[in-house]
């Protein structure tokens, strides 16, 4: 990303689902970058997914960067 001075950068933040897909609460932490929730995700998907959370959606501000499932991979 791209600073462009005086522009404010958008806050990223993770959402969550259950296995219905319909949105499930859980923490409402911000982060200033990419890098950062995606390292405060990789220390807390096992206690999400144990709270019910089975997909969880990263956005930068209100545009969806991707979505991942915290199931266990299958072979």
């Amino acid at each position: 990303m791209v600073r462009v001075e005086g522009a404010e950068t958008m806050p990223w933040s993770w959402r969550y689902e259950g296995t219905d897909g319909k949105p499930v609460t859980g923490p409402s932490e911000t982060f200033g970058s990419q890098a950062d929730a995606e390292s405060w995700i990789g220390q807390s998907w096992r206690d999400l997914a144990a709270a019910g959370v089975t997909t969880v959606v990263l956005a930068e501000d209100e545009r969806v960067e991707y979505r991942m499932s915290l199931a266990p991979a299958t072979e």
